[in-house]
């Protein structure tokens, strides 16, 4: 191992195996350049080459993402393609050994800068970190850099949620059946049961169950493109079902197979998003909405009927309550509502003191 300064002032670090050239770099100071020679011996002992690690970033993504086809399911296996337009051009050159933890925090915060989602840049982290711990495997690297980074927190507002109130629900209900009286019906069930869009494509008639009382058992979710899966916390639950919706889930169900999807087109089709909206106009119908609004619409439903957060959370398949609680901000905490009421009182003047007259 040599350490040589160049007429730059900076170190040069050369590290040899025997008398054949492995790898070296150039340091500002001369500690620098000892402690990455340390590292890289470091390295040789424990069976990692640094002469396997100075193939880029961008040379090996495509052989491991041809691994990853295989082992991953489709949608983490997209998530992961990503990379390819997603990491800077900067990082991509880079020979995967010379990758630290400060190149990934650079791509993280230019990913933010861009105005990449927050979830989109952990998803990006999240792949990044795969890649780089399929390189120690590999043994073309000793650690993963990405485990020392953090996603930073973006700056920008989070989607609001929009729901329903339940005049407002009726009302899209009417107008959505005279375009397809099915789907219509499936709209407002989505509104009195909060399921995800992917939970209620996942439902089979056989989980439709009325004993002790009406319920949908939500077990799996089949997002779109993507094969069935578990629920979003990994858990299953059971949401019970309103009777204004009793009726319209009873009729879905009725002389159907056990397996069959619960929900589905009129022609008896699995439901898609975007053909759901185009046939229903749900654009216009739902006066800006999303679907996904529906699930919150259920959420304040049962809220402002006096469900307790805690069942609404078990409802939901939330994993927190902070969660489910978003909901009582956005509708207002009972203390809001009899503080409104207080004030709202006849002749309450909001002092502490007993008025003359009415001792």
């Amino acid at each position: 191992m040599t350490v040589i300064k160049l007429p730059s002032g900076k170190f040069r670090a050369v590290l040899k195996v025997g008398r054949v050239y492995a790898a070296s770099r150039s340091f500002a100071t001369k500690r620098d350049a000892l402690a990455w020679l340390a590292r890289e011996r470091a390295a040789l002992a424990g069976g990692v080459d640094p002469r396997a690690g100075r193939a880029t970033v961008r040379a090996l993504l495509p052989v491991w993402l041809e691994e990853r086809q295989h082992a991953v399911s489709r949608k983490t296996y997209v998530s992961d393609r990503a990379l390819l337009r997603l990491v800077p051009h900067s990082l991509a050159a880079l020979s995967v050994n010379a990758v630290t933890d400060r190149e990934v925090t650079r791509a993280l915060v230019g990913l933010t800068k861009d105005g990449l989602a927050e979830a989109s840049v952990r998803r990006f982290r999240a792949s990044l970190s795969s890649f780089f711990a399929w390189a120690v495997r590999e043994r073309l690297i000793l650690t993963n850099p990405v485990l020392r980074t953090l996603v930073p927190r973006s700056g920008g507002p989070r989607v609001e949620m929009y729901p329903f109130s339940e005049d407002e629900l009726e009302q899209v209900h009417q107008l959505a059946a005279a375009r397809d009286q099915q789907l219509a019906d499936v709209m407002l069930v989505a509104g009195w049961t909060g399921l995800r869009w992917s939970e209620l494509r996942a439902v089979r008639v056989r989980d439709f169950v009325e004993v002790p009382m009406p319920a949908l058992v939500v077990q799996r979710a089949a997002p779109e493109g993507v094969q069935v899966k578990t629920t979003k916390s990994g858990r299953s639950r059971r949401v019970p079902v309103a009777d204004r919706v009793l009726p319209l889930v009873r009729a879905m169900a009725a002389g159907r197979q056990a397996d069959a999807p619960l929900f589905v087109t009129a022609t008896g089709h699995v439901l898609h998003a975007t053909a759901v909206k185009r046939t229903l106009d749900w654009s216009v119908v739902a006066r800006g909405r999303r679907i996904h609004d529906l699930r919150h619409t259920a959420a304040c439903l049962w809220l402002a009927r006096g469900v307790d957060p805690s069942t609404v959370q078990a409802w939901m398949g939330h994993a927190s309550i902070a969660t489910t609680n978003l909901y009582l901000h956005h509708l207002g905490t009972p203390a809001d509502r009899a503080g409104l009421d207080r004030l709202n009182a006849p002749g309450y003047t909001g002092g502490t003191r007993t008025e003359v007259g009415h001792q």
